[in-house]
């Protein structure tokens, strides 16, 4: 049985891709998940994925995902040209970027705070985030989970496991403060009652809970945000989506640079032997995808385009499992040290 532990990036609509991704690790009857860490998207799917392995194993894992990636596609609302969808993902998203409608409602985000709506606010995602079963997203049994939100007042990640877990947790990790009110929890520890926003912006996701030497060495990282663009972004669309992909990949970078610190360290005999955990690390993504994409896919889960976007998780997890498979419990697929630095 090969043991692996899963990071799930957050970036709203595109988190279809990881449903992707995991419904096909989910039917590997030799691959177990020991623990999940996820922000925003990611945190959703670790959710569902750990509620319905506890309700039916791989089988009701994979229906309670498809139960999620249902209910966001309900989310997009009437009116939108559903023939747009045949065109692809691609050819929706430029449609959508440059759709005066999208454009008014960017413009509104930067305009207006998500307080001015009063008690007319709601955050669409409450309704979803409620219905998860959290007496097994928050139980001991199965898969170790981890979300991630920011601490608005400390700008530090908060990492949320176990009985901490709740509704106001997962919209915390989905926070974006431009969209939404943040999210105040309370802090058992401090007795504070503390303002949330976007896991993404301080880990998405966060890999440390992952270090523990009781999980397993093996690091999957389920990547949305693409890491490189080759073209320069030049419309204003183009340089804030841009902007948000660096912001949002910056700490997972970090994060990254430390392993391979870590790993060369170990492998010059400059750390003793189980001094500091020997991180495998693997990477399942599409970045060609995700460059023809915007952030306006993302804020907007059309059911067709979550489906292409599944579809395209697929494909990237059986390639991965095609190329790298051998790899898994032995090496890192990922060369850190000459990719990232």
């Amino acid at each position: 049985m090969i043991k692996i532990n899963l990071a799930l990036q957050g970036g709203g609509a595109h988190g279809a891709f990881t449903w992707g991704v995991l419904d096909v690790l989910l039917q590997e009857p030799d691959i177990e998940i020991s623990a999940v860490s996820g922000t925003s998207a990611g945190a959703l799917n670790g959710a569902a994925l750990k509620a319905g392995m506890l309700s039916g194993g791989h089988e009701g894992a994979r229906e309670n995902l498809d139960w999620l990636w249902k209910k966001m596609g309900a989310q997009s609302g009437a009116g939108f040209p559903e023939w747009l969808s045949s065109y692809g993902p691609s050819f929706v998203s430029k449609a959508l970027e440059y759709s005066m409608p999208f454009m008014m409602a960017d413009m509104a985000s930067r305009l207006m705070s998500p307080y001015a709506y009063g008690p007319f606010y709601s955050n669409p995602l409450k309704s979803i985030a409620q219905e998860f079963h959290y007496e097994k997203v928050c139980s001991d049994d199965g898969l170790k989970l981890f979300i991630c939100a920011t601490n608005v007042r400390t700008g530090k990640a908060r990492v949320f496991r176990g009985a901490e877990i709740s509704t106001d947790v997962l919209l915390a990790s989905a926070c974006l403060p431009t969209v939404f009110q943040a999210v105040e929890i309370d802090d058992l520890k401090t007795g504070r009652r503390d303002a949330f926003w976007d896991g993404g912006y301080t880990g998405n996701p966060a890999l440390w809970p992952l270090f523990d030497q009781s999980l397993p060495d093996d690091l999957v990282i389920v990547n949305i945000n693409p890491i490189e663009r080759e073209a320069t972004p030049v419309t204003p669309q183009q340089i804030q989506s841009r902007m948000n992909e660096i912001s949002f990949n910056s700490a997972l970078l970090g994060e990254l640079r430390a392993i391979s610190f870590a790993q060369r360290l170990i492998k010059d005999g400059a750390m003793k032997p189980g001094q500091m955990k020997d991180v495998k690390v693997h990477m399942i993504a599409d970045d060609d995808l995700m460059n023809d994409l915007s952030a306006t896919t993302k804020m907007v889960p059309i059911p067709a385009i979550l489906n292409e976007l599944k579809a395209a998780g697929e494909r990237a997890a059986k390639g991965f499992l095609e190329q790298h498979r051998a790899k898994l419990g032995r090496e890192s697929s990922v060369n850190l040290t000459e990719i990232y630095g």
